[in-house]
């Protein structure tokens, strides 16, 4: 049997199991956004093609929206202001043209001039005759065309008018509700109108960019509920003396419409465009990536074991080009496949023949050396241990050929399974009474650790039984003293743990464990005389069953084996009920043993050095006799 041992600085544990490597992610993954962008090039093009073509529309789409606006509010505010200057130029010309005399006759001249401008000719909303904050008693009240709108113009945007003489405007928000039509006060309520207007101005809406021609480069945006935005428009005018502020607001609405509708074009055309972007993208990209999907599952089908699969070859482009490629590398693999395959069922063949064709002539040697081996007594000492060996070495040689036909059955796929309802609670028992001369022979202590409820299993008992003996005969052989063999149950499996104290291996030999034919240290005694196969026969017979056996091992620790199979044939063993690792008990016990040496060690070299030194006492007072 080989040995069986395990070691390295990180705890490695090695499966046999998984040797034929891991399984295809593909298998594996899921179905949400992010295993989607990890697991299709296709969508991942695509979601850079939306985002990218998005953010470009979007600024693209901002910069066109504030142009536009730009453009539409400055050429409105250009023909307000013009239209605002020719009717103030006109009403100063109707004041400059009329013989007034009382303010009674100017009150008079004053509304029937805000009067004409806010019905004959004007796009104005409301048009507005403020007095001066210190006007004298013999000016005139103030004059307004909407009660809403007479005090939207802000006090600076009236003082710059009163103080430069100019032209100047500012955007304000207009109540939406504000009657459009004209709304003339009385002389009382105009009065109160001006006192009120004076309340009311430090609560204007919008601040005045005010200079000598006050310019905004935005419209004013809508600032609550019910407000659209508007241009309110001053000038200075002059009447009986008396400086006047003749105030004309604009709604711009329609502009503001227009805007909006423009906005709302724009955002339907961006979303428009990158559904097309993205329309073609997606049949660039499936062009692109379904010869990549074609070749990929032809490639997983040649690994499942389907070596006549070929990509179909189309046009004469790149991926034609590939698709022949990979075709002449797949045909080749084909041809060395078939070959390796061939040899080894050559090589198979030849040792199941083998070793049969050996078990007649065998047969033969060993009739003849049995008989030679009971007659030992009656030769002569030197022929009687060649009769010893001889019956030895058949004994060996007869275990390698069942060996080696065994092997020969997993190679061939003929090895089968006799499963029956079996406690591994008991069969773990039987071999170790089966084993129990050679622990003692090794003076190998070996213990064992059940579970109370019984470890039922559906198996094959010989096989099992195999496996069990040849890892607890490994131990007993490797160890320093001690052996634990633990079985546990769980609702899925059962698992048998076999640990040693030995010597343990390096992790390269770690790596070959469950080669055939190897050993960790050819030159080793052997006193079973193993032929190198019992570990991977019993790998072979855990595959069978569908279990898993691991080892774990560190220099100067030992080696732990794990045997884990399935309760129901067939079934999964999901988490084994033992872990792999080193047994605590077992390394307790050994620190004890090795600390009980050391202090019995001390105590025989302090008695040797107790009569050494009575001796050397004693030894004068004889010289003195």
């Amino acid at each position: 049997m080989t040995e069986a041992r395990a070691c390295g600085d990180e705890d490695p544990v090695r499966d046999p199991a998984g040797r034929g490597g891991p399984k295809r992610a593909s298998a594996r993954a899921g179905w949400g956004p992010v295993s989607l962008m990890r697991r299709s090039l296709q969508a991942r093009v695509m979601l850079t093609v939306v985002l990218v073509s998005g953010v470009s529309l979007a600024g693209l789409g901002i910069a066109l929206t504030e142009q536009v606006r730009s453009g539409i509010f400055d050429a409105r505010v250009a023909d307000v202001l013009k239209e605002a200057s020719r009717l103030a130029t006109s009403a100063q010309e109707t004041f400059d043209a009329s013989s007034v005399a009382s303010p009674i006759t100017a009150e008079t001249l004053a509304r029937d001039t805000v009067g004409s401008i806010s019905s004959v000719g004007s796009s104005a909303r409301a048009v507005s005759l403020l007095p001066p904050d210190d006007a004298g008693p013999g000016a005139i009240s103030a004059i307004f065309t909407d009660p809403q709108l007479w005090d939207v113009a802000s006090p600076e945007l009236r003082e710059a008018a009163r103080s430069g003489g100019g032209q100047v405007w500012q955007s304000v928000a207009l109540p939406a509700a504000a009657s459009a039509s004209a709304a003339f006060n009385s002389d009382d309520s105009a009065g109160d109108g001006a006192d009120d207007g004076a309340d009311a101005q430090d609560g204007a809406q919008v601040s005045a960019q005010i200079s000598a021609q006050i310019r905004t480069d935005a419209v004013a945006k809508e600032s609550a509920a019910g407000t659209s935005p508007g241009v309110a428009v001053a000038q200075s005018v002059t009447l009986m003396a008396t400086p006047y502020v003749l105030v004309m607001v604009y709604d711009l609405s329609p502009e503001q419409a227009t805007m909006t509708l423009i906005a709302h074009v724009l955002a339907v055309s961006a979303v428009a465009v990158v559904v097309i972007v993205l329309l073609v993208a997606w049949l660039v990209t499936h062009q692109a990536v379904r010869p990549v999907r074609a070749a990929a599952q032809v490639a997983a089908k040649l690994a499942d074991g389907a070596l006549g699969e070929r990509i179909p070859v189309r046009g004469h482009d790149e991926m034609a080009t590939l698709a022949a490629s990979f075709n002449e590398m797949a045909g080749a693999m084909q041809r060395h496949i078939g070959q390796l395959e061939d040899l080894s069922k050559l090589q198979r063949r030849f040792v199941s023949d083998v070793s049969h064709e050996l078990r007649t002539p065998l047969a033969t040697i060993r009739m003849a050396g049995d008989l030679i081996y009971a007659a030992r007594d009656r030769f002569p000492p030197d022929v009687s241990r060649s009769a010893e060996l001889l019956a030895n070495q058949l004994d060996r040689f007869d275990a390698l050929l069942a060996d080696l036909l065994e092997i020969s059955r997993f190679d061939a796929g003929a090895a089968l399974l006799e499963t029956e309802r079996v406690d591994l609670r008991a069969l773990v028992g039987w071999e170790l009474e089966a084993v129990a001369p050679l622990a003692a022979d090794k003076n190998v202590i070996v213990t064992s650790q059940a579970p109370d409820r019984p470890a039922l299993a559906q198996v094959d008992s010989r096989r099992i039984s195999r496996i069990v003996r040849n890892l607890v005969v490994n131990a007993i052989e490797h160890a320093a003293g001690r052996v634990a063999v633990t079985t546990a149950v769980s609702d899925q499996a059962v698992a048998v743990v076999v640990a040693d104290d030995g010597l343990g291996l390096t992790e390269e030999q770690l790596a070959r464990v469950f080669d055939r034919f190897w050993r960790a240290d050819p030159a080793r005694a052997r006193s079973t005389g193993g032929t190198g196969l019992g570990l991977a026969i019993a790998l072979e017979d855990t595959n069978l069953h569908g279990g898993a056996l691991e080892v774990w091992g560190r220099p100067g620790v030992g080696a732990v084996f794990r045997l884990v199979v399935p309760r129901a044939q067939g079934g999964e063993i999901g988490r084994p009920p033992l872990g792999l690792g080193p047994d605590p008990e077992l390394h307790r016990s050994q620190a004890k043993a090795e600390a009980s040496v050391e202090a019995n060690a001390a105590a025989m070299a302090a008695t040797g050095a107790g009569a050494s030194a009575a001796d050397r006492s004693a030894k004068p007072e004889g010289d003195g006799q």
